[in-house]
Formats: structure tokens, C-alpha cells, sequence
């Protein structure tokens, strides 16, 4: 009988022990076990999808040049608008979580690449010198500023003011082109978690084997990173640190090269801040 009892005390000893080097091993598992990574600096994230506006269209109805002194034009540009209504909020402005005009949906104006100018009225003037030559860009967009992409819902206008200032219309461009749009300008507090990266492509469609549009982002503190975009898509630029940040949009071919012609890259900073525009 005690025979007995010492075999099943050794029994019950041995098995608790086991069961301790089970948890022992068991937590050392847990607690050596690679942390996951986190990853830091800006990054490229999708944008929900936004209402779409098929039968939106945009047009040039007219053109109206004035010499202004003896070196430049005043140019008067008249738009058509069908189908979309300037100064509306896009329905889900609400739920973008990015920066929005209180203003509504309107008109990005972009001469020569150069920042837009936004149109809730159809029209705009501005003043040009004499003997240049000029783009323009012109497309509907949404409250948040993201371009309506459908058939129709931009215009590119090439033309010149000669010597004497006069409006001349000039061949409609052939050949491929980016036209930069987002981000611009100061974001302050709350957007700047989701700034808006968008764009405009023409004459040419992006695809896995064909042309790309590379974002090249230069952040005010840390890493430049470049990626390559062969879906023509709205993203949000996450990740971006307090201060003057750099984002460089280049039209790339089917062999990562930048593709010839006007309009092809575009380099813009636009500054983030906690509270108030930093100088």
C-alpha cells in the first residue's frame, strides 16, 4: 500500500512539473516572439469611393482676349457647365475625413501646371504677356477637391497671345500629359491626416504594362520614398510630418522612363501644421 501512494506521488509530482515546463516554455514563446512592424513615414492609402457623375461635361464656350498695356492680354474664359452643380456639397463630403470647401464643388483652373485656381462661378479671368504660349487644364471637381475623371468632365486648351496680345487657338495636343492638382497650399489641425493626392492624365491611359505616373514624395523630416501608380485613382497621403513637404508627379512609360513632351512632371510643396499656417 505505501508502495502504491510513493509510486502515485511520483506520478502527480512529475506531471506538475511537466505541465510548469509547458507554461515556462509557453510564456518565453509568447514573450520572444518578433513584433509585428509598424510601419512609419508617408504612405500611399485608397480614398472610398465617391459619387460618380457620368453625364457631367465641361466646356470651353468662349475666349475674349484685351491688350493690357503694350506687352500684355486680359483673357476672358467663359465655361459651359452640364449636368453638375457648382457650389454643392458632394453628398459624402462627410465621411472623407480630408480637407473640403465650404465653398461646394467647382472648377479646378490650372495654367500651365501651375497651382489651380478654383471657379465656383463658369468663368475667370486672368492676364497673360504677349508673344506666349499656353495650356490649360480645366475639370469639374467634387467639395473635396477630387477631380471627376469621367468622359467629359475636363477640357485641355492649347494656345498663344501674339505680339500684338490677340487670343489664337492653337492645335489640340496629341501627346501625353499629367496635370497636377492635389495637395496645395496650408493644411491645418485635422486634415492634415488625410491629404489628397490627385491628378489629371491626358491622352494616355495608366495600366500595369503601359504608362505609370511615379509620386515621388520628399517629406520635411525623413526618407524620400517614390511609388509607381498604374491605376488613375485618388489616394490619401498618410504618415507626412508637421512642416513644408515635397510630392513630384512624374509620367512614366512602359519602361519606367519619364515620357517626352509638355506636361510631364510636376514638382509642388504645400506645408502641414498643428494649428496655424507655418512661414
Amino acid at each position: 500500500m505505501k508502495r502504491f501512494s510513493l509510486l502515485m506521488l511520483s506520478v502527480i509530482v512529475a506531471g506538475t512539473f511537466s505541465a510548469c515546463n509547458e507554461n515556462a516554455e509557453s510564456e518565453n514563446a509568447e514573450t520572444t516572439a518578433p513584433a509585428e512592424t509598424v510601419k512609419t513615414g508617408p504612405q500611399l492609402t485608397a480614398v472610398s469611393t465617391s459619387p460618380e457623375y457620368d453625364g457631367a461635361s465641361l466646356k470651353i464656350r468662349a475666349v475674349k482676349s484685351q491688350p493690357v498695356g503694350k506687352d500684355s492680354a486680359k483673357l476672358h474664359f467663359d465655361f459651359d457647365v452640364a449636368n453638375y452643380e457648382l457650389k454643392a456639397q458632394t453628398a459624402d463630403n462627410g465621411t472623407k475625413m480630408c480637407n473640403n470647401s465650404g465653398q461646394g464643388q467647382h472648377i479646378h483652373f490650372i495654367m500651365d501646371n501651375a497651382p489651380y485656381k478654383a471657379l465656383y462661378e463658369p468663368q475667370n479671368d486672368i492676364t497673360l504677356a504677349n508673344n506666349t504660349e499656353h495650356y490649360l487644364m480645366a475639370f469639374l471637381s467634387r467639395s473635396y477637391h477630387e477631380s471627376v475623371k469621367s468622359a467629359g468632365a475636363a477640357v485641355v486648351l492649347h494656345f498663344k497671345i501674339d505680339e500684338k496680345g490677340k487670343y489664337v487657338k492653337m492645335d489640340d495636343p496629341a501627346t501625353p500629359m499629367v496635370f497636377y492638382s492635389r495637395p496645395k497650399g496650408d493644411y491645418l489641425g485635422a486634415d492634415t491626416a488625410n491629404v489628397l493626392l490627385d491628378y489629371y492624365v491626358w491622352n494616355c491611359q495608366l495600366s500595369p504594362d503601359g504608362y505609370k505616373v511615379t509620386a515621388t514624395i520628399a517629406p520635411a523630416t525623413g526618407e524620400t520614398v517614390s511609388m509607381s501608380l498604374d491605376k488613375w485613382e485618388p489616394k490619401f497621403v498618410t504618415g507626412l510630418p508637421m512642416g513644408k513637404n515635397k510630392i513630384t508627379i512624374t509620367l512614366t512609360d512602359q519602361n519606367g522612363k519619364q515620357v517626352d513632351g509638355m506636361h510631364t512632371a510636376v514638382e509642388r510643396e504645400f506645408t502641414l501644421a498643428a494649428d496655424e499656417p507655418m512661414k
